[in-house]
């Protein structure tokens, strides 16, 4: 997890963010912020004390991005608008430019997804995949990184 070194400076201020944007009277919106909120925090204890990744794994939720689809809710509520080049702060996320909150929220579910996936197909373990697990870890930790930023970036 070297990859988490250069972003756990910027991440306690989002943190800190995230907690204030989750107070809202919109249900959905907060369930999906506190969500964002809550996986973030698993990659930076996960990092912290160098757990596995089938732990994080674990910890990563859905629940509240499924709940606000069955809802019927706009993804736009987070942040209306597309994500401008200056709202990234990570050069790995720059094919990002040009995405809404809503194309952001359905990548990040679908890695989420994914990655369990893999987890149940390899006996509950991703420790002896072929897959990149680091790597896809890494993209969706950055991913998330940008929502938040994405969000906390509205004027």
């Amino acid at each position: 997890m070297e990859w988490f070194n250069t972003s756990v400076a910027p991440l306690k201020d989002l943190l800190a963010f995230l907690y204030k944007k989750s107070k809202t009277n919109d249900v959905n919106k907060k369930q999906v912020i506190i969500e964002l909120r809550d996986n973030l925090n698993v990659f930076k204890n996960g990092f912290f004390n160098q757990s596995p990744y089938d732990t994080m794994i674990d910890l990563l939720s859905r629940d509240a991005i499924q709940s606000a689809i069955r809802d019927n809710f706009s993804f736009k509520k987070l942040r209306p608008g597309t994500i401008h080049i200056s709202n990234i702060y990570d050069d790995r996320n720059k094919k990002y430019a040009g995405w809404t909150a809503e194309k952001l929220v359905d990548k990040i579910d679908e890695k989420i997804v994914e990655l369990k996936n893999i987890k149940k197909m390899n006996h509950d373990t991703v420790k002896e995949v072929r897959n990149n697990i680091s790597l896809m870890m890494s993209n969706l930790y950055f991913r998330m990184k940008l929502l938040a930023d994405f969000i906390r970036s509205e004027k």
